[in-house]
C-alpha cells in the first residue's frame, strides 16, 4: 500500500520500532530496496533529494513506487528529503509524493517555524505529511555543507513550541549525527535525545544514519526515534560495486549484469538494517 510519513510512522510508534528511510540514488535500485522491505516484513520510506527527483522525474518515480507497492504488497511512503524550495516542494506533491521534508534548519528560529508552518497547511491539505528539522546536521549531503563548529543541537524547550506552533507530522533532531560520515561513527547525544523525547510527542527522526553505531539503535528507538534516515552507506556500496563490475566486464555485455549485482548490495543494506529497526518484533503483516 502506498503510504503517507504520518502513517508508518504510527505503526512505528505503537509497536516501539523505527522505520527505515532510505535514499535512492537511481531508479536501478529502487525496486531491490522495497523487495527487501517486503521479504523483511515492515514498511519502508523511500527517499528522494530534489536533484534526484529531477534528474529521473517526480512522475517516473511516484509511478514506479506506486507500481511496487501495488506488486508487493508492501507499506511503502515517498519522501522528498531535506528541501528548501518550496517550488519543489509543490511539484512533489503534485506528482503524488506522500511526504515531504522542509528543511528549515539554516534558518532564525522564529523564520523557521513561520516558513514551516506555510508548507505544513499546504501539505496537510492535499494530504501529505511533513517533516520538519530543528538544529543542524553535521557534515555534507547534496551539496550543503555544515561544518563541526557551526552544528546546533536541538533543544528540547524549543522543540516543544517548534511542534506546537507548525503541526509538523515528524521531527528532525541534531543530537551529534553527521551527513556523509561512512569512514568513522557517532558518539549521538542521547541524554538529549531523552529530554526531547519526555516533551514532544510527534515521532522523532535520525538523519546521518549511516554514522550511527548500530549497538545505540535500541535506545534512539525506545526514546523516540521512529524515522531512521540511510543514504551514504547505500551510495558508497553501491559505486563500489559496480566499479567493480563495470571495470571486469565486456563492454558488449548487457548492462544489467553489472547493475544487478550492485542493488544487491543496497538490498542486502536495507534487510539488514531493517531487522535492527525492527527492535525485537516480529515481522509486521501487510495490510
Amino acid at each position: 500500500m502506498y503510504k503517507t510519513l504520518k502513517e508508518v510512522t504510527e505503526i512505528a510508534s505503537k509497536l516501539n520500532m523505527t522505520i527505515g528511510a532510505f535514499n535512492m540514488h537511481n531508479l536501478e535500485m529502487l525496486p531491490d530496496m522495497i523487495r527487501g522491505a517486503k521479504e523483511v516484513g515492515a514498511p519502508i520510506i523511500i527517499q528522494t533529494s530534489i536533484d534526484t527527483a529531477k534528474y529521473i522525474g517526480y512522475e517516473v518515480i511516484v509511478a514506479v513506487v506506486r507500481t511496487l507497492a501495488e506488486t508487493h504488497m508492501g507499506d511503502v511512503a515517498l519522501h522528498l528529503d531535506h528541501a528548501r524550495d518550496v517550488d519543489a516542494i509543490k511539484d512533489a506533491i503534485a506528482a503524488g509524493y506522500s511526504s515531504i521534508m522542509f528543511d528549515g534548519s539554516h534558518l532564525p528560529f522564529k523564520e523557521n517555524i513561520e516558513k514551516t508552518k506555510l508548507v505544513v497547511d499546504y501539505a496537510h491539505a492535499r494530504g501529505v505529511s511533513v517533516e520538519g528539522e530543528l538544529g543542524t546536521i553535521g557534515g555534507t549531503e547534496e551539496g550543503i555543507s555544515v561544518a563541526e563548529d557551526d552544528k546546533v543541537y536541538t533543544r528540547p524547550e524549543d522543540a516543544v513550541f517548534f511542534v506546537k506552533e507548525t503541526g509538523v507530522d515528524a521531527l528532525a533532531v541534531a543530537i551529534g549525527t553527521n551527513h556523509g560520515q561512512f569512514k568513522s561513527k557517532t558518539e549521538v547525544n542521547v541524554p538529549l535525545l531523552k529530554e526531547i523525547h519526555k516533551v514532544v510527542d510527534v515521532p522523532l527522526v535520525i538523519h546521518g544514519g549511516t554514522g550511527v553505531k548500530e549497538e545505540d539503535y535500541p535506545e534512539l528507538i525506545n526514546n523516540g526515534i521512529r524515522k531512521f534516515n540511510v543514504g551514504t552507506e547505500l551510495l558508497v556500496n553501491w559505486t563500489q560495486e559496480a566499479k567493480h563490475s563495470f571495470g571486469e566486464t565486456a563492454v558488449n555485455k548487457s548492462l544489467r549484469y553489472n547493475v544487478i549485482p550492485a542493488n544487491q548490495k543496497v538490498k542486502d543494506i536495507v534487510k539488514h538494517k531493517m531487522h535492527l529497526f525492527l527492535n525485537s518484533h516480529q515481522p509486521i503483516m501487510m495490510e
